[in-house]
């Protein structure tokens, strides 16, 4: 009996935690730029002190991001940038270290500081300082150009660069770009610590548009009824188990 109770009971635990992630992804199908979050699980012996493993439980397994780009929607709004590519905008985290993110919406607070979701964004120097008042403009490689209110157009002048990042090929496939908590990726250097991407020269972004999300709305609704309906098998399983148990010591009872 306690065979199926291992299968059944870390199989429901780790449902659960898929069914966050889908919640997860689902939440955020509008969330310009978000990537969708994978989870998937595989049978693992239990190893004990018998010499062949007897008990097998359920464990996640290739946890990462699917990286396919999303639809671009033209916006009109200049500080809307959709990246082209494989490339991500450099930012500042919250514990003062590099992030990256595809999210493209960008502010300029009441300091003048260019933010994506209140974080600074980086440029070729640090964050980037915006004169208050001015009418910006973005060039494709990240160039952002100012003028003056009331200013001449001959006014216009280079006020900073977007910091944009490529990682190189297949370390988005081995998983070195992880995602953290905050939502933000970081790379992770030879020694598993957060390290930070060059500046790529042949990362572009596109003015007055938005990346949106890469969830399929209808599909994570799918598997969000899937992930229910097997966390509800395996629970009756564990219901069957726990039967099956209490029938047998019943009849061991009645043996004497």
């Amino acid at each position: 009996m306690d065979r199926m109770l291992y299968t059944a009971m870390s199989g429901a635990r780790q449902t659960m935690e898929q069914q966050s992630v889908v919640s997860h992804n689902l939440a955020n199908a509008s969330t310009s730029g978000f990537r969708a979050q994978l989870h998937a699980m595989r049978a693992v012996p239990v190893e004990g002190e018998a010499r062949l493993d007897t008990r097998v439980s359920t464990a996640a397994t290739t946890p990462g991001t699917d990286f396919t780009p999303g639809a671009i929607t033209r916006t009109g709004r200049t500080l809307d940038l959709a990246i082209d590519g494989d490339g991500f905008l450099a930012v500042q985290g919250d514990d003062g270290g590099e992030a990256y993110t595809r999210r493209g919406d960008l502010q300029v607070d009441a300091n003048g500081l260019l933010t994506s979701m209140g974080r600074p964004v980086i440029g070729e120097g640090g964050p980037i300082q915006i004169p208050l008042e001015a009418e910006l403009f973005v060039g494709a490689d990240g160039t952002l150009s100012a003028i003056g209110m009331g200013q001449d157009p001959d006014a216009l002048a280079e006020v900073g660069r977007l910091k944009l990042v490529a990682p190189e090929p297949g370390e988005l496939e081995r998983g070195e770009l992880e995602r953290g908590a905050d939502g933000l990726f970081r790379a992770m250097g030879a020694n598993g610590q957060p390290a930070e991407l060059p500046a790529a020269e042949q990362v572009t972004v596109v003015s007055g548009a938005l990346e949106g999300s890469n969830v399929n709305p209808v599909e994570a609704m799918v598997s969000m009824i899937d992930v229910a309906r097997r966390y509800e098998l395996q629970t009756k399983m564990i219901s069957s188990a726990d039967e099956n148990a209490q029938k047998a010591n019943g009849l061991l009872s009645l043996n004497g």
